[in-house]
């Protein structure tokens, strides 16, 4: 080893201990699924029952929280913002940050829709903004880094002109997040009714993380713990923890909109427009049912397919291609997830040509990719374009402020998830298209259908998943799966968001364990792209070879040394955490 990755290690280990974060719940290991990859491979759907089995942790989670004065007043501050003209701003990075923006998009888009039918309504659509780590750019591909930096929470969100009485949300799966806690800090200093949401009881999260204690311990922030216990995979907070998020920001919004719908239509119109005064027993009754409907026969075995269907892709070297429209930022949301959770290619630029294609990527039939962007996001697209002077000013690290990061829109719009050509994603025979339908839109698709069919003709097969629907005939020269859970309406059709993020964690889980891209229930292919997963890497190599997490450290950074030397673009990387197990294993049965 040489010194420069020994002193790599050693200050990891000494100097940056605040990101060794081994006791919190969410990255331990939950006993329901201990040996899930064992049960998997032996049997599909009872892998899938086994990751089914966690999600049933969250009804509790609703029952506490939701009659909480905690809930009631982001609900109250949800409504006094829109009511006086003020902004909310969701902020988060990595999978919370693809939730705000996915807050930020269904409650313009609702906004704009109720408003073209009532003009009396007050124009609130710009009203709503999200700030991702990263911007809009880290939507679908990861900004290594960005999250472990207070200063770019502040400035990124100083960006979206946050002002007194304004209402910003940030949220953070671990409570631990610096890039959430700056702007948790920057929205307080600039008068705004600041609410911090995450998935940790506060009394580990204080004992544990010192600039998480500071936030618990501020009485003008007011917090919703939204703690259910361990992840189905230990670690991975996309699951789990951001579906409760998910589900508890959205009621709250739901709430909060039905009251100001209430005062100026009035409850004859929103009766006509199928608009509930919803209460909080609803959104318990209705997650349990959604669970339940999963784990019926029908659901399962339409679930059991797509993962013996993407297994069979993958093992060839094939690829699978999503398209969809309505939910496309919630498919967003899984598969670029699934590059660093797994060591998989990111997803690549149209005019890359050197590097390796995603295994899954998404597109959007009906739009080319600049009109895509903006019908996903529910507005042009927000980008980071930070020169060098903005980078020193931040005491970014020396290489960004000599060559500042490309995040721009220009770099966006390289992402074509429009409805152009793009021959990368069939040339390898086998490789697979799949129309991804939720809801009434299986039911009045045929445009969706005409335009799938004329743009994948070249593939090897053709496949429709149906989630939340049963009455559809089915096309000639089109494989259908159903996934026919019961969704109900609701005013930001979280139901429908909800339904697709389990059916889609699930599945990119349950296949990746297949994959053997999991041992037991440890993401062992992670990448360390960050301070957060460097630690995370550490405690899976202690966790499965047995030696202290000391050595772990060293060895860990022993192997990212040498990655880093001998990475090539174009070259498929592996996940150093993956190839130190190996190394380790290999060795201990060698002084057997």
């Amino acid at each position: 080893m040489n010194q420069t990755v020994k002193e790599r290690a050693k200050r990891f280990l000494e100097k940056e201990n605040e990101f060794h974060l081994g006791a919190l719940v969410t990255e331990q290991s939950h006993p329901k699924t201990k040996n899930l990859s064992q049960v998997i491979k032996a049997d599909i759907r009872a892998g899938i029952r086994m990751l089914q089995s966690v999600d049933y942790d969250l009804v509790s989670v609703l029952k506490r929280v939701l009659p909480g004065d905690e809930f009631n007043k982001l609900v109250v501050a949800f409504e006094n913002a829109l009511r006086t003209g003020h902004r909310i701003v969701f902020t988060g990075c990595g999978a919370t940050g693809r939730l705000s923006i996915l807050l930020e998009s269904v409650c313009r888009k609702f906004w704009k829709n109720i408003r073209e039918k009532y003009p009396k309504i007050p124009d609130v659509e710009n009203s709503f903004f999200s700030v991702m780590a990263g911007g809009d750019y880290a939507l679908i591909r990861s900004v290594e880094g960005y999250e472990d930096y207070v200063q770019f929470g502040r400035q990124q969100l100083t960006e979206t002109g946050i002002s007194e009485n304004d209402v910003v949300v940030a949220i953070t799966e671990g409570g631990e997040t610096s890039f959430v806690i700056g702007t948790a800090w920057q929205s307080l200093e600039r008068g705004a009714k600041t609410f911090f949401v995450c998935n940790n009881p506060p009394d580990i999260l204080a004992r544990w993380v010192k600039r998480s204690r500071e936030i618990i311990e501020e009485s003008r922030i007011t917090k919703i713990y939204l703690h259910s216990g361990p992840m189905a995979i230990a670690g991975s907070t996309r699951m789990q923890a951001v579906s409760i998020e998910l589900v508890v920001i959205g009621a709250a919004l739901e709430i909060s909109f039905t009251r100001i719908l209430d005062a100026y239509i009035g409850r004859e119109a929103m009766e006509i427009e199928g608009i509930k005064l919803y209460d909080i027993e609803y959104y318990t009754d209705f997650l349990l049912q959604m669970l339940d409907n999963l784990g019926e026969e029908e659901c399962l075995n339409g679930l059991t397919k797509m993962v013996e269907l993407e297994e069979k892709i993958y093992r060839k070297g094939a690829r699978v291609t999503y398209f969809a429209h309505s939910c496309l930022l919630d498919i967003f949301t899984d598969t670029t997830e699934r590059a660093p959770t797994f060591s998989l290619p990111p997803f690549r630029k149209f005019d890359d040509m050197k590097a390796h294609p995603s295994w899954a990527f998404v597109k959007d039939p009906l739009l080319p990719t600049i009109q895509a962007w903006q019908a996903v996001l529910g507005r042009p697209p927000r980008c980071i374009e930070w020169d060098s002077d903005v980078y020193k000013k931040l005491d970014a690290p020396i290489s960004w402020q000599k060559k500042p990061l490309k995040l721009g829109v220009n770099e966006l719009m390289r992402f074509q998830i429009g409805n152009e050509n793009d021959p990368s994603r069939y040339e390898v025979d086998g490789s697979v298209a799949i129309l991804v339908l939720v809801g009434k839109e299986g039911v009045y698709a045929e445009d969706l259908y005409q335009s799938f069919k004329e743009q994948t003709d070249r593939f090897t097969e053709r496949v429709v998943l149906l989630i939340g629907t049963k009455t559809l005939t089915e096309k000639n020269g089109l494989h259908f799966i159903r996934i026919p859970c019961r969704i109900e309406p609701s005013l930001l059709n979280i139901w429908e968001h909800l339904a697709v993020k389990l059916v889609f964690n699930t599945i990119s889980t349950a296949t990746m364990a297949l994959m053997g891209r999991i041992i037991d229930n440890w993401m062992v292919y992670v990448e360390v792209s960050n301070k957060k997963l460097i630690d995370r890497g550490i405690r899976l190599i202690s966790e499965l070879t047995g030696i202290p997490y000391a050595d772990a450290c060293y060895a860990l950074y022993e192997t990212i040394g040498e990655m880093e030397n001998s990475y090539s673009k174009g070259h498929v990387k592996t996940s150093p955490v993956a190839l130190t197990i190996q190394r380790i294993l290999s060795r201990q049965k060698g002084d057997l």
